[in-house]
């Protein structure tokens, strides 16, 4: 019986609590687990890497690569914790465990306003922080050559000096199901994943947005075609953007993107053929250009007096993003739009409620983040916050009332990206050849110090 060797996670861990956790278990295992620096964040925090177990074959996990979805950095000290108990992960598989606790603990840290609970939609989309998407670490919008984000340039050394078999990017829906992104199939996971899923009640997404024209490998499992350039909204509804999950795919890496949801939805789970798609997408793409000139109006109202509250430009640019992709999107799902654009595939009733979701996604984001900077500007002449907190608490009753979104406990959320990793890990592992470099250069003897003493 795997027994835990620290308290389990009954919410997301901090940024601080990420490095105490990992430091107690190096200290609790010094000859199989180590702690090392690997790079230093934007702001400071240092991205630090656990390591576990010696076998020659490396496999990387990537937490917290998106600012909002902190399940992964649970899912490692899980991950951790499993391998340490079980040779079969280390010693019978010749595997070596790579964790990065965190990618992006700057923006981490900006969402601790709603990260210690209570979990309610209001209070996440009200305390929601995520960077623009020149600001993601993943994204290479100019290739890994022109990689200007500290962040980026240490994962990027990270997979060329580990030269993983498995790559697997933790990341978290905040409203839908689970569902996984592979850069190369493996053949069995669709399967695995629908009975984790089952086990734990958690719906799996069968067709997210932003796989629609991606080939299925299975129920809730798709492949990332290899990236291509085009204009933002192409790149996120059409193709995978540049970025470091096919970084390593010259070292013969599979990635795997292991989405698991905060608030399940079970229409997302429903394949069924709707009876009036066209009507659904018509609703779906008037409702978000409609949000987005409400938006835009409650934008350029508060742009003067908040432009010099702190943070302005950190949080203004996720608001332009999102302005300027919202448009796109409706146009690109619009069956009235004809403009050359590529057709949809056929709809199931899960493919029209995950669009239906992500369209109401962009605008509580939005929203959200306008009514932080008016809040931290400490004056609202334009008469903002209420009409904000008024949209806000309407768009959040649609999600629990009109979706039937339900919290996913945190614990469960963790449990299931685990499983999935592990599968994820057991199929990759079975065509992997032992590789020479041990990802340990220099880890020694010298003390782990915890993020939350430097």
């Amino acid at each position: 019986m795997w027994r835990c060797a620290l308290p389990p996670l009954l919410r997301y861990p901090t940024v601080d609590e990420l490095g105490a956790r990992a430091a107690a278990l190096v200290a609790r295992h010094p000859a199989d687990a180590r702690l090392r620096r690997a790079g230093t964040s934007r702001a400071g925090n240092p991205l630090w890497l656990l390591s576990v177990g010696h076998g020659s074959r490396q496999a990387l996990v990537v937490a917290g690569p998106h600012a909002n979805e902190p399940v992964g950095g649970g899912t490692v000290l899980r991950l951790a914790e499993q391998a340490l108990a079980d040779p079969r992960l280390t010693v019978e598989a010749d595997a070596t465990w790579n964790l990065l606790l965190c990618l992006d603990p700057d923006g981490l840290r900006r969402n601790e306003g709603w990260l210690r609970g209570p979990y309610s939609l209001d209070r996440y989309f009200r305390n929601f922080f995520r960077p623009g998407f020149a600001e993601q670490p993943e994204w290479l919008p100019d290739g890994a050559e022109a990689a200007a984000l500290p962040e980026t340039r240490t994962l990027l050394a990270l997979q060329d000096e580990l030269r993983p078999f498995l790559q697997c990017s933790l990341h978290g829906v905040d409203v839908g199901g689970g569902f996984v992104e592979l850069t190369r199939d493996l053949p069995g996971l669709a399967r695995r994943v629908a009975h984790t899923a089952a086990r734990l009640g958690v719906p799996r997404e069968l067709g997210p947005y932003d796989t629609l024209y991606w080939p299925c490998l299975g129920p809730a499992v798709y492949r990332i075609p290899p990236p291509r350039r085009g204009d933002l909204a192409a790149a996120i509804t059409e193709a995978a953007v540049e970025s470091t999950w096919y970084h390593p795919h010259r070292h013969g890496t599979v990635t795997a993107v292991v989405e698991a949801p905060m608030w399940g939805v079970a229409a997302v789970e429903d394949g069924g053929t709707p009876a009036d798609a066209a009507a659904v997408l018509r609703t779906v793409s008037h409702t978000l250009r409609r949000d987005a000139r409400l938006l835009e109006d409650v934008l350029a109202r508060i742009r003067p007096q908040v432009s010099d509250a702190p943070d302005a430009a950190r949080l203004l640019a996720p608001v332009e993003d999102y302005l300027l992709v919202g448009p796109g999107l409706a146009d690109a799902w619009d069956p009235d739009v004809i403009d050359g654009g590529r057709p949809l595939p056929p709809l199931s009733t899960g493919h029209l409620a995950a669009l239906r979701i992500a369209g109401r996604r962009l605008a509580l984001r939005t929203a959200g983040l306008l009514h932080q900077l008016v809040t931290r500007a400490g004056a609202d002449p334009a008469g903002a916050l209420p009409e904000l907190d008024r949209l806000i608490d309407i768009w959040c009753a649609d999600y629990r009332d009109g979706f039937g979104a339900r919290w996913i406990p945190v614990p469960r959320q963790i449990e299931y990206q685990s499983r999935v990793v592990l599968a994820a890990f057991e199929l990759a592992a079975r065509h992997a050849p032992a590789c020479s470099r041990s990802g340990e250069p220099g880890w020694g003897s010298e003390a782990a110090v915890p993020m939350h003493r430097e």
